[in-house]
């Protein structure tokens, strides 16, 4: 491998780790909620906070990290977000209340914008035949640090169950969720350390005039042949817009009419990818799975295949993306989406729930279950039903704390045929729009566009995002699972019917080629 080659993927692997810190994030706090629940007594709402409390912080530093990535460059911000994951592990590891918890999960969501900033340095320092894999790296990270949360979540959980002197010692049974939010403390130290390896983004130093150092930094990345006419291409690209730099200057170019295939594009890409609902999956994981009946240990190992699948289609996606292309594998993924949720809201939706005396019996230890007598030869036709019947009979906190035993105990459902249909549903996801957005991002804005055009449609994205997992405990809760897998396939088909439209195909191009080729889309509409 030559040396350009291999600095390419050194650096993008490293800014790339951020994905890996911001997966090991999202996914630890699935395996800690019941615990959190138990220990602070939450409600649903309290529990959709804490989903949607690094949301929360997205949307304020989105804005942010698009000016300082304009301001301060792209490799310092990185820095800086780096910092606020550990500072986030460590407040939560530690959170004596609920709001002191909430409060840490919100300085972590400021530090979610490490993917937007990663999605921007690596789609500039690749050359235009690799960009696809590298801006992919992050979302493979994704699902890495996914994945590894999933298997710490049930390690710690099958240690809770230990009587082995280390996990007492460590007070794992006592803390165990302490534990599971703590161990991101180690990856975003290693990913603060490693960021001071890469150099600044090439485009950014052409932004600011500084085209000596550009030329360095391409010098480490592309042939000595090509490194001239690259800083040439990019000094026309930024001579080519408005040279007022302010944000709502850019903004307004952003929406002017020459921009409005991409705008339409970016829009709808930054609406579908969350409105499928992935972060509700991924974040509550083990609380969807317990709607099978799987019981708690189950569900959290069951958890574990929605990451190695995740790893696996998205592995798939970076391998296909230069070779079949950013549209067909768009278009196919979200038909695959939109089939998948259908599976999942019909195996929801002829679910039946009824208790046993001999599931009593097998309840016995939780206190006062012969309550649940009252129950027996009642059949019901939703979880929604089922759960308020149990409630109203054992009250609010022993149906809370006991959901996952309620639900083994008395669902009548194919199970095989939902988790099919939930692990199909990763699979298209992780296949399409979940690492596909993110390469078209960072191709279709010109270079003077990129610093604030991909915050703010990832702004828009994980609004989506926040909404929809601060809302998922209430909807489970009170909507039931078919009617929400149904809600987000509805979703899900009316974005297909427009990137079908509007989506141009961007790959093997230049980002210069791209832009061309989105001028001569304008003028057709």
């Amino acid at each position: 491998m030559s040396s350009f080659k291999r600095n390419a993927f050194t650096y993008s692997t490293i800014v790339a780790l951020g994905g890996f810190v911001f997966g090991l994030d999202a996914a630890l706090i699935s395996g800690a909620f019941k615990f959190i629940t138990a220990e602070f007594n939450l409600n649903e709402w309290q529990v959709g906070a804490l989903g949607f409390g690094p949301g929360i912080g997205v949307l304020v530093a989105l804005p942010m990290a698009a000016w300082s990535s304009n301001k301060y460059g792209r490799r310092t911000t990185l820095k800086t977000i780096a910092a606020l994951y550990l500072i986030s592990a460590l407040g939560s590891a530690f959170a004596p209340s609920f709001a002191t918890l909430f409060a840490a999960r919100f300085l972590g969501g400021l530090a979610f914008s490490s993917i937007t900033l990663a999605a921007m340095y690596i789609g500039e320092v690749s050359p235009a035949q690799w960009r696809g894999k590298l801006v992919s790296m992050t979302q493979i990270n994704i699902v890495l640090g996914l994945t590894a949360a999933y298997f710490i979540n049930y390690w710690l959980l099958q240690s809770t169950n230990s009587n082995a002197e280390w996990v007492s010692a460590l007070g794992i049974r006592e803390y165990t969720w302490r534990w599971m939010l703590g161990i991101e403390i180690i990856p975003a130290l290693i990913w603060f350390g490693l960021l001071y390896i890469v150099p600044q983004s090439p485009a950014w130093l052409i932004y600011k005039g500084e085209f000596d150092k550009a030329r360095e930094t391409l010098a480490k990345v592309f042939p000595s042949e090509e490194i001239e006419n690259h800083v040439q291409v990019m000094k026309a690209s930024i001579e080519e817009s408005n040279q007022d730099r302010s944000i709502g200057t850019q903004l307004k170019e952003i929406f002017s009419k020459k921009m409005s295939v991409v705008v339409i594009v970016a829009l709808t890409m930054a609406i579908v990818q969350q409105s499928t609902g992935i972060n509700a999956v991924l974040t509550y994981a083990p609380t969807v799975m317990e709607q099978l009946g799987l019981g708690q240990n189950a569900a959290f190992e069951q958890a574990i295949w929605i990451g190695l699948t995740s790893v696996l289609f998205t592995i798939l996606s970076l391998v296909l993306i230069d070779k079949v292309g950013r549209r067909p594998m768009m278009i196919t993924g979200l038909v695959w989406v939109i089939l998948s949720l259908g599976v999942c809201a019909y195996g929801f939706g002829t679910a039946k729930y009824e208790m046993t005396t001999d599931a009593i019996a097998e309840m016995k230890d939780i206190p006062d279950v012969d309550k649940l007598s009252v129950l027996v030869g009642k059949q019901f036709s939703t979880d929604i039903e089922f759960k308020e019947a149990v409630k109203e009979v054992m009250g609010d906190i022993s149906a809370r704390d006991n959901s996952s035993v309620f639900l083994q105990k008395s669902a009548v459902l194919n199970a095989m045929l939902i988790l099919i249909g939930i692990l199909s549903f990763i699979a298209a996801f992780h296949f399409s729009v979940g690492p596909i957005m993110w390469v078209l991002l960072s191709e279709i804005f010109p270079i003077s566009l990129r610093g604030i055009a991909i915050p703010f449609f990832a702004l828009i994205s994980s609004t989506i995002s926040a909404l929809t997992q601060f809302f998922f405990p209430w909807q489970l809760a009170n909507m039931g699972a078919s009617t929400i897998f149904m809600f987000y396939g509805g979703l899900v088909f009316i974005g297909l019917a427009i990137l079908i439209k509007f989506l141009p195909e961007t790959k093997n191009l230049t980002i210069e080629e791209i832009q061309s080729k989105l001028r001569l889309k304008i003028n057709k509409h």
